[in-house]
């Protein structure tokens, strides 16, 4: 309800397919991103960048 903006639960649930759409497409992008990312060991971090 709070991240669609609604004011009760019936409206959250007639629009709830919206979000769903939105998450999945959401989760591709990132995924995608992911993929060309580099993975770096926590060992490896400077300890002047925050590790939380």
């Amino acid at each position: 309800m709070c991240r669609g903006g609604h004011a009760n639960p019936l409206a959250a649930l007639r629009y709830q397919h919206a979000t769903e759409d939105r998450d999945r497409a959401i989760a591709e992008a990132l995924g995608q991103l992911a993929q060309g990312a580099e993975i770096v060991p926590i060992a490896s971090v400077p300890e002047s960048v925050s590790r939380t």
